[in-house]
């Protein structure tokens, strides 16, 4: 436990001004949070859903994946999936002509897109459930969130 108060001068005197304590600032309140660490960093979420918690970790483990899969979805392309080099050609120098005007052409819906990010997400955490060691690390974790879940259900 590191406690330390801070001091500020005023005339003669030292006065404290704020108080920093570890135990408390690495506390958690009531519920169920998720924690991530990684190389240069540490990100912590809190009040998660039990049964959302695999899936707000494979979507920052698979942020870069995400992206690019959104990237992918809402990128502007002619109705016909399959392009000659020379229609591939045609299209860039039209892209390059038309700028932002070009995407009034066709472009995916938004939910296309968020199906893609999920779609990608959903794969990162099917490829981080093939490890046994995590399958049983996450159906640890179901089971104690199921034990530790608050009865929502309560009679009067």
């Amino acid at each position: 436990m590191t406690k330390k108060i801070y001091y500020e001068k005023r005339g003669r005197r030292y006065v404290p001004v704020s108080e920093y304590d570890s135990d408390f600032v690495d506390s958690f309140s009531k519920g169920n949070h998720l924690i991530m660490c990684y190389p240069g960093g540490k990100s912590v979420r809190y009040n998660v859903d039990p049964a959302l918690a695999p899936m707000i970790a494979a979507g920052r483990i698979a942020e870069d994946h995400m992206c690019e899969a959104i990237w992918k979805a809402g990128e502007l392309r002619p109705k016909q999936k399959e392009l000659t080099i020379e229609q591939q050609r045609a299209w860039k120098r039209l892209i390059k002509l038309l700028g932002d005007d070009a995407y009034a052409l066709q472009i995916n819906s938004a939910r296309d897109i968020a199906e893609a990010g999920l779609k990608a997400m959903q794969e990162e955490a099917d490829k981080l459930l093939t490890n046994p060691s995590v399958r049983i690390a996450y159906e640890k974790f179901l089971m104690v969130a199921a034990l530790t879940k608050e009865n929502t259900n309560k009679r009067s």
